[in-house]
């Protein structure tokens, strides 16, 4: 079946060259995928061109969320296989892709409801004058959506792009996609038109490099890795096309002596461990307060040495990573965790039954980890969990900002004087007290600062960043 998604069909590629998905749980053959090129891209940029032209952007708003709210009900409807898709296809087990299921029926149906409560504004200006603001898609707006989480981030960022009158070229990951190819099927059956969702797979480095380039699109949203991110922008800026980049994280748990305990670790070990740490928000690095630090480290050791790490299929705790590649990659900083003599304070369980072609890696947590070392610095973007003591106040904030990156945060403290105080001074796009990520919270802005990219996603706030504000001022006689 051909997946290069045009115009509301499924067209044949330019290149008859396919990229084969794979099962991380086992190693096998998914099914194959068209490879995408350039001309496919230029093809799917002129579809959504046609569309946003002639009806999509012209649309009254509460049609445009009429419309969403009806895709969002069909996703609703096809929960379980998209559920099962995502399960498959990404390695995840069932519990964690059917959280992703519910999630882009509910970007949809939010942002359904957004269309039309979306306003400018008027400015009190000079006698003679009124003065309003227009809020004004941007036109085509190209999507690259990465493999760890397709149905989430595709809804975050293609829900926002339409609400706001845009139309839609996707790029999907090329190591996971095969959930949200039925995901713009269902689109198409809920009555979305045509051409206003467009998308083609292939590699990053030629569908991807050609939908950035491409001087028709007028707006790329890029989740992926900062080094990409980079090249992202760099490549846009020749047509001085706006980017919204959320890139990666080295996201601190800042744990001060008066925390609930009850509460923090469960919520520490979900953190590292959803989807097996190959989230760019998990919480990587955790930072405990000297008087406590032996009983964290011994109770999350604990509640490590419970983890079951298995194929998707089994629901356990933790399924495969995505590809041999990120495994080797995860492999490397262990290794040289331990060639620098740190200290594996406790680790989780490999199935006796997982599969031998299955891509896993145990969940580990490494102890007294110098805030300087590598492993505390730069994202590994597997289930490793480094942890630091800290004495004071000013050095947990020194060691959280310590990074290149600025994703999210949380700390851990019932006392209300110093959580304002850190809330302020942690450096990150999201800051969390006493919990980590608030159950998703597709309402709350999302993004980050440094290395973690720049825009925001999620919420009312993304409305703002795929759309362009325009400044009318009308003279009139007095």
């Amino acid at each position: 079946m051909n997946t290069i998604y045009i115009d509301n069909n499924w067209v044949e590629s330019n290149s008859s060259d396919v990229i084969a998905m794979l099962n991380p749980s086992d190693g096998t053959v998914l099914r194959n995928v068209s490879r995408g090129n350039a001309q496919d891209i230029d093809a799917a940029v002129k579809s959504a061109r046609h569309a946003f032209e002639t009806h999509w952007a012209d649309m009254p708003a509460v049609e445009r969320g009429r419309l969403l709210y009806k895709v969002s009900q069909k996703l609703i409807e096809h929960q379980d296989e998209l559920t099962q898709l995502e399960s498959d296809d990404c390695g995840k087990p069932t519990a964690q892709a059917r959280a992703d299921a519910i999630a882009i029926a509910r970007y949809f149906e939010f942002y359904a409801g957004a269309c039309d409560k979306f306003h400018g504004e008027t400015i009190p200006y000079q006698s003679g004058f009124s003065v309003l603001t227009w809020r004004e898609p941007h036109g085509v707006t190209g999507h690259i959506v990465p493999w760890n989480y397709p149905l989430q981030i595709f809804g975050r960022c293609v829900a926002a792009a339409l609400a706001a009158g845009n139309t839609c070229v996707v790029k999907p990951g090329e190591d996971a996609c095969l959930s949200i190819l039925r995901v713009v099927e269902l689109a198409r059956e809920a009555g979305l038109p045509p051409g206003v969702l467009n998308l083609v797979t292939g590699y990053g480095h030629e569908a991807g490099d050609a939908l950035v380039k491409h001087p028709d699109v007028d707006h790329i949203s890029f989740t992926g890795s900062p080094a990409v991110g980079t090249l992202v922008t760099q490549v846009a800026a020749v047509h001085h096309t706006p980017v919204t980049l959320e890139l990666g994280g080295k996201s601190p748990q800042i744990v001060f002596s008066d925390a609930d305990l009850d509460e923090l670790i469960p919520t520490v070990v979900r953190a590292i461990i959803q989807n097996t740490g190959q989230t760019c928000s998990a919480g990587t690095r955790l930072l405990v307060e000297r008087p406590i630090y032996e009983k964290v480290i011994s109770l999350v050791a604990e509640a490590f040495s419970n983890i079951q790490v298995g194929p998707a299929s089994q629901n356990l705790d933790c399924g495969p990573l995505i590809r041999k590649t990120q495994l080797e990659h995860v492999k490397s900083y262990v290794q040289a965790a331990l060639n620098d003599g740190l200290k594996v304070a406790g680790s989780g369980n490999l199935a006796p039954d997982a599969p031998e072609g299955g891509f896993y890696h145990k969940p580990m947590l490494f102890r007294d980890v110098p805030a300087s070392h590598k492993l505390a610095r730069e994202e590994v973007f597997g289930p490793i969990l480094v942890a630091i003591p800290f004495d004071t106040e000013a050095e947990a904030v020194e060691i959280a900002n310590g990074t290149d990156f600025g994703l999210v945060a949380s700390v851990w403290t019932n006392d209300g004087h110093r959580q304002h105080r850190m809330a302020r001074r942690v450096k990150a796009g999201q800051v969390y007290i006493n919990n980590y990520g608030a159950g998703g919270g597709i309402e709350l802005p999302f993004g980050g600062i440094k290395a973690s990219g720049h825009g925001r996603e999620k919420g009312f706030e993304a409305l703002y960043g795929f759309t362009v504000l325009k400044t009318v001022a009308i003279k009139y006689k007095n």
